[in-house]
């Protein structure tokens, strides 16, 4: 066989390997998706995993226990008053104010934030949300999960009555999912 023959073996040789590695790959994930039963889903306006909190309701849409493996979203209200303590966590995050405002703390910034404002806010800083005039309803992400697990935890399910926690345990909680709120 002439070197040009053998170059063109070769090379289909290492095409065929690529597209059986692209393959392999491919089933890998399809199995994977059949496991977690990530196959995607729609949910509706009101329906999700619905958490309850004094300050106003939390909605779970999307996390590793529904399949999605690398991020966490829902959708929180926050009656008039009520906001986000400013804390920091391990996770990059983006609230969208889908109704009200308020004001957005970032680091020392404060930024007034009205119906269609994004937040943008990177793993470890400071941030918060005021609300002071109106309430207020936010579409929340978390990449990676875990914001969701400290919701669960210090929430209740509709129905049930409310979790009383101190601070100090609200704290403790937080710090199991990589948050910590700033004293």
């Amino acid at each position: 066989m002439d070197q040009g023959k053998r170059f063109a073996a070769w090379g289909l040789y290492a095409v065929c390997l690529v597209v059986l590695g692209v393959g392999q790959a491919t089933l890998e994930n399809m199995a994977e998706a059949q496991r977690t039963g990530a196959q995607g889903y729609v949910l509706g306006l009101n329906e999700g995993e619905t958490l309850v909190r004094p300050s106003g309701n939390i909605v779970i849409k999307a996390d590793p226990t529904k399949g999605a493996t690398g991020m966490a979203m829902g959708t929180q209200h926050l009656k008039v008053g009520a906001g986000i303590p400013v804390h920091r966590h391990e996770q990059d995050e983006i609230l969208f104010i889908s109704d009200g405002g308020g004001t957005a703390i970032m680091g020392e910034a404060r930024v007034p934030v009205e119906k269609g404002a994004t937040i943008f806010i990177p793993k470890g800083v400071w941030h918060g949300v005021e609300n002071a005039v109106t309430d207020t309803h936010l579409l929340w992400i978390v990449t990676p999960p875990g914001l969701e697990g400290f919701f669960r935890e210090i929430s209740g399910t509709p129905g049930a009555p409310p979790k009383p926690l101190t601070p100090e345990q609200r704290n403790e909680i937080a710090k199991k999912h990589g948050t910590t709120f700033k004293p």
